[in-house]
């Protein structure tokens, strides 16, 4: 294994065998998407205090007893380029885990994260619905799934890898939980992989609606609309064929610098593909009669997504943190390459939206469904990208300092009302640290322009 991943939301490196740190990644990964936790390395991947397959055997089992219920898993020895260390499999668990002193950690980025009560609550009310990926269909076989569409996706997941895949497809199917231990299809397994998912799921797939103006309806207020397809089948087909019908709906326009001719679309192409992907995987597909819209207006796109957020997840802590509904389905389209970064698609879904000029992206949470909304402001300029991702309230900052010409502290304080002073203060100063935003006056006077 030397080409070893940076710590994140499924990585963590410990440098030793310690019952408590190693319990609380258990946890923590057991109640969010799982994860692998390396021991015997520190974050840059060398060796650190030589570990004994005694001593972590021992670790590992104190730190079982310290979760509750207990994460069950085990340990196997691999080898880095600098030696001999550890890798512990976490899979994501369908109960609620916690510490023995009461906490219940989940994984944020590269650090566990305690819940709070009302998050605490959320979460158990999504684990309390079962690993519904995993069970299997009723009268489905293995040959209703499409072994070109198994050949591609062990294909795309060896380059990802960088390594051959030795089990045979039947075998690999059943380790990811595509497939029973009898054979049996399961329902992640058919979305993936199906001939015709929408036989066992019919509300497994995609419609999209174009209107020509900015409410539903047909030229000239007439009932209607311009343009009405359905995509079904896998769920990779679907995302290429709804992906390929929105780019030929959207308005493509030009701008010359120097001799070359940069062609502009309407809406930056990351951030459409991020919601549709989104919307694939993250849909609730125990909730039947409905499938994913894509709503296409003269000023907007909608893509509204069947099922209310999931877990812990907030429209106020969305872009910072990280939890899926259907994690086999997430990680089926992370390796088959239709997800870049696991965790990272909303924050440069708002930056492309930002910097093309464009208000950030607007979502909007009910019990039963998310909704994403791009908008396209063809009138407005864009501001330059800089290196490190911002986060919704800077984008909201600086929307309205295009609108505006300036914000002040009181401005922001009025735009984000849940947040406090001295987080909004930071804010600012970092994308004055940056150079995105110019720092004029003091004290009470401050204000802050575009660089």
């Amino acid at each position: 294994m030397n080409n070893l991943r940076p710590p994140g939301p499924l990585v963590a490196y410990l440098p030793g065998a310690e019952p408590e740190p190693l319990a609380e990644c258990l946890v923590a990964f057991a109640n969010t998407d799982g994860g692998l936790i390396l021991i015997g390395l520190d974050e840059k991947g060398r060796l650190r205090n030589g570990v004994y397959p005694e001593e972590l055997e021992s670790a590992l089992r104190a730190a079982e007893r310290l979760c509750r219920p207990p994460v069950a898993t085990g340990w196997e020895q691999i080898e880095t380029e600098h030696g001999t260390a550890f890798a512990i499999n976490v899979p994501r668990s369908p109960e609620l885990h916690s510490l023995a002193d009461g906490r219940v950690l989940i994984r944020v980025g590269s650090e566990n994260r305690p819940l709070g009560g009302e998050e605490i609550r959320q979460l158990a009310a999504t684990k309390s619905a079962g690993d519904f990926e995993a069970e299997a269909i009723s009268g489905a076989r293995r040959s209703d799934l499409d072994d070109e569409v198994i050949a591609e996706y062990i294909e795309k997941r060896q380059q990802r890898q960088r390594r051959v895949i030795e089990v045979a497809p039947d075998e690999l199917l059943q380790e990811i939980g595509a497939l029973t231990h009898d054979g049996v299809p399961t329902h992640s397994g058919l979305l993936l992989f199906g001939k015709n998912p929408q036989v066992f799921i019919p509300h497994a797939g995609v419609v999209f609606v174009k209107f020509p103006g900015t409410t539903p309806g047909g030229e000239g207020g007439l009932a209607g609309y311009g343009r009405r397809e359905e995509f079904n089948g896998p769920l990779a087909r679907i995302i290429e064929s709804a992906w390929q019908t929105i780019w030929s709906e959207m308005a493509v326009g030009a701008v010359v610098k120097g001799l070359e001719r940069q062609e502009i679309t309407e809406y930056p192409a990351f951030a459409v593909r991020e919601a549709l992907v989104n919307a694939v995987c993250h849909r609730d597909y125990r909730l039947k009669g409905r499938r994913i819209e894509i709503r296409m207006y003269s000023d907007r796109l909608e893509v509204i997504s069947p099922g209310g957020l999931p877990g812990f997840i907030t429209i106020d802590n969305i872009v910072e943190e990280h939890f899926s509904r259907n994690p086999r389905l997430v990680n089926g389209l992370f390796q088959w390459g239709y997800i870049e970064e696991l965790g990272l698609g909303i924050d440069r879904m708002i930056e492309d939206m930002v910097s093309a000029g464009h208000p950030p992206p607007k979502f909007k949470a009910q019990p039963y469904s998310f909704t994403v909304t791009l908008y396209n402001a063809r009138d407005r300029k864009a501001t330059p990208k800089w290196e490190n991702v911002m986060n919704e309230r800077q984008a909201r900052a600086l929307n309205f300092i295009r609108d505006n010409g300036r914000i002040t502290s009181r401005d922001y304080q009025q735009l984000c009302p849940n947040v406090s002073p001295e987080t909004l203060r930071l804010d600012l100063q970092d994308l004055v640290n940056r150079g995105v935003l110019l720092r004029i006056g003091a004290k009470k006077g401050t204000y802050y322009v575009l660089k």
